[in-house]
């Protein structure tokens, strides 16, 4: 008897494809998904990339609201009812064995969307809500708003069949939140080690227009303070101040505003910004770098830029935390977590030691390509699909 393929519906609720953290992590969840067999249908926000090879559902347009960035928004409510709407319909011709849920906002609708086609629901977590929405500035520290979405954060890791997380300090969050150690645990971003591998350097820094008697630092990501964009800035200044050769190479938007600031701080000379990077240009965007570096300020959330940092061969300056430390081990230069002279420090000493920018580099890719392919990932979800499937006794998953 042939088998039956896997049916995976994933929920996604942001405008995907947007060439950021979260989105890398949705979209090399679905091709690794579909490389090991699985039939799956993305459902998204009306606005986003089309990604070739990943079969997407959107909502209705909705012309107002065109957001990117992450971040929170008042508007998000009823484009999430719209989601569950359209996930309903895709559910209803495609008949999936299980749903995936991204976010916090894709599991809590999920969790009804469960109860109408009876599957399980399968979350992703890629951080706490309750945490999220307060470093943003979208809620106050203790306010009666704050407890509101903690105590709907624990219904939704309730609602959950089982969860996944990027990192193990979420997952020692969860369980300290009260979710049994046998319905959640780790499956790590990855990397493209082919796609994100070391590169000539001289092209894309004649294309850029970069110095070429300094050392370039890199950053790629979203540019907001969150990850860390202004701490970055400060010791881009006293960098300046010490005399530093350096040339900062910033890549991501909304870039405006920070180009903006850079002038005030008298950095247009040190800084490129580049706004939007192609997911699909980044590793060529990379390497122009001599130095990366990811100053995000969370102790718990996922970091995915690491990967692709080491993949190229970059030597890596990031704060000291668990989550920094899971990706990157040893192989790379820490400051204390939020200290901007460290980081002053850490940037300096790599920017002036030829040899352990090499080790460095080095030993990262070697990291790279050892730990985090998005192959070996790809093998660990669809585990993970039949385990949660065994445990809800779903399906016959000895013929899938």
């Amino acid at each position: 008897m042939a088998e039956t393929p896997l049916r995976v519906l994933m929920l996604a609720p942001t405008p995907f494809f947007a060439d950021r953290g979260c989105h890398v992590r949705i979209l090399e969840e679905a091709r690794a998904a579909l490389r090991c067999g699985v039939e799956l249908r993305l459902v998204t926000y009306h606005i986003g990339r089309d990604v070739p090879g990943i079969p997407i559902e959107r909502i209705a347009s909705i012309p107002w609201y065109r957001k990117l960035e992450a971040g929170p928004s008042w508007h998000k409510p009823y484009l999430d009812v719209l989601l569950f709407f359209k996930a309903l319909k895709v559910a209803r011709q495609f008949k999936p064995h299980l749903i995936h849920a991204h976010l916090h906002e894709g599991a809590f609708f999920g969790a009804f969307l469960k109860m109408f086609i009876r599957v399980p629901m399968l979350f992703d977590c890629q951080g706490s809500l309750t945490a999220e929405i307060t470093d943003h500035g979208f809620v106050k520290q203790g306010s009666l708003q704050q407890r509101f979405f903690a105590a709907l954060e624990g219904w939704i890791n309730r609602s959950s069949d089982y969860i996944i997380t990027s990192s193990g300090p979420t997952v020692d969050q969860l369980v300290r939140d009260g979710v049994p150690k046998d319905r959640v645990r780790v499956l790590m971003d990855g990397v493209d080690t082919d796609v994100f591998a070391p590169q000539a350097k001289e092209a894309i820094r004649a294309r850029l227009g970069l110095p070429k008697d300094r050392r370039i630092v890199v950053f790629l990501g979203v540019l907001n303070s969150y990850q860390g964009v202004d701490l970055l800035l400060e010791a881009a200044a006293d960098l300046k101040g010490q005399g530093a050769k350096l040339h900062f190479l910033v890549m991501g938007f909304p870039e405006a505003g920070y180009r903006e600031k850079a002038e005030d701080l008298g950095l247009s000379e040190m800084m490129t910004f580049t706004g939007r990077v192609p997911y699909d240009e980044a590793a060529l965007y990379l390497s122009a770098g001599d130095i990366a570096v990811s100053p995000k300020i969370s102790l718990t959330e996922a970091n995915g830029k690491l990967f692709n940092y080491i993949a190229c061969g970059l030597p890596t300056v990031a704060f000291d935390t668990p989550v920094n430390r899971e990706i990157l081990g040893d192989d790379a230069l820490y400051a204390k977590f939020g200290d901007v002279i460290e980081l002053v420090g850490a940037i300096g000493r790599l920017a002036g030691d030829r040899e352990l920018r090499e080790e460095l580099g080095t030993m990262g890719r070697e990291r790279a390509v050892r730990e985090h392919s998005w192959e070996a990932r790809g093998e660990e979800l669809t585990g993970v699909y039949r385990m949660v499937l065994r445990k809800a006794k779903t399906i016959g998953t000895e013929k899938i």
